[in-house]
């Protein structure tokens, strides 16, 4: 099952290649008039994570082959 999870995982890194995510801020405040502004930020995910996470789980399943 943890092998399973490994490579569902590395795929999905490897497919939005990242974690977004979003802030406001304030940008504008007079009185009862308040402007934000949204911010999408991006945190990269180095490929050695996914592959890490595909190459683990592979040799889980393959560990758990041999032990059946």
């Amino acid at each position: 099952m943890v092998g399973i999870v490994l490579i569902l995982l590395g795929v999905i890194a490897r497919a939005y290649q990242g974690i977004t995510y979003t802030t406001h801020k304030k940008v504008l405040d007079i009185g009862l008039i308040q402007g934000t502004k949204e911010e999408h930020q991006t945190i990269p995910l180095p490929p050695v994570i996914e592959g890490m996470a595909l190459i683990g789980g592979v040799a889980l399943l393959i560990a758990r082959g041999k032990d059946a």
